[in-house]
């Protein structure tokens, strides 16, 4: 069984209209971030990931987002390997988000 469940850009849009309480972290780098992000998402890198992992609720959905979707199934297993129960990586990533939403 995967560590990580893989979620379209319409499920993401029905899981955030269905539940307010939702994690979502953008592994890309702070500048490609800081261009443009999914709203209520959390920027999460090396040398922020222990401080988040330590704050979070590891019971809420997490979903995973990189650019295209295919490093967060990597963070998406590591983020359930250190304790995350419901974990997803949206396929295709931040630029399917955008092209769905621009």
């Amino acid at each position: 069984m995967s560590a990580f469940q893989h979620l379209s850009v319409n499920q993401l849009i029905h899981m955030q209209e269905a539940t307010a309480e939702l994690q979502i972290v953008d592994i890309r780098d702070a500048a490609s971030f800081e261009a443009g992000h999914i709203d209520s998402s959390f920027n999460l890198s090396n040398e922020n990931i222990s401080h988040f992992i330590a704050k979070a609720d590891m019971d809420l959905p997490l979903v995973v987002v990189c650019y295209h979707g295919i490093s967060s199934q990597s963070a998406a297993t590591y983020l359930n390997e250190q304790g995350f129960d419901n974990v997803y990586s949206l396929d295709g990533g931040y630029s399917a988000w955008h092209q769905a939403n621009a």
